[in-house]
């Protein structure tokens, strides 16, 4: 599982390209993206996403909200499982902090960590 931003040149190696965010990416194309799925029931809720605003010195407490949201939202958590272990996916996000977003608590959250 690999995750990159939906700006990001379209690659052979991304494999499903699963957005995970709750609003399409602004200002691109359905064709530009390329997406396969659009989960957007597993993105953090309007309210902790708006709450969060991508602030940084939120981000330990985003990150244990969301992850609190994922584990009440077993069954599209279980769908996303589902559609990795088909094969090489691709989580999309549209933030421009590349450290700070929802794609990056989700993949740790389904790798464990």
């Amino acid at each position: 599982m690999a995750v990159k931003r939906a700006y990001e040149p379209v690659a052979p190696e991304d494999g499903q390209r699963v957005l995970v965010d709750r609003l399409w990416p602004r200002g691109l194309s359905k064709e530009a993206a390329a997406i396969d799925l659009w989960l957007k029931e597993i993105a953090p809720s309007t309210t902790l996403r708006q709450w969060f605003g991508h602030d940084p010195t939120r981000w330990e407490v985003f990150q244990s909200r969301y992850r609190a949201e994922l584990d009440a939202n077993g069954e599209v958590v279980g769908r996303l499982r589902d559609v990795i272990r088909a094969g090489k996916t691709t989580l999309i996000y549209g933030a421009k902090d590349e450290t700070h977003n929802d794609a990056v608590v989700l993949a740790g959250y389904l790798q464990g960590n």
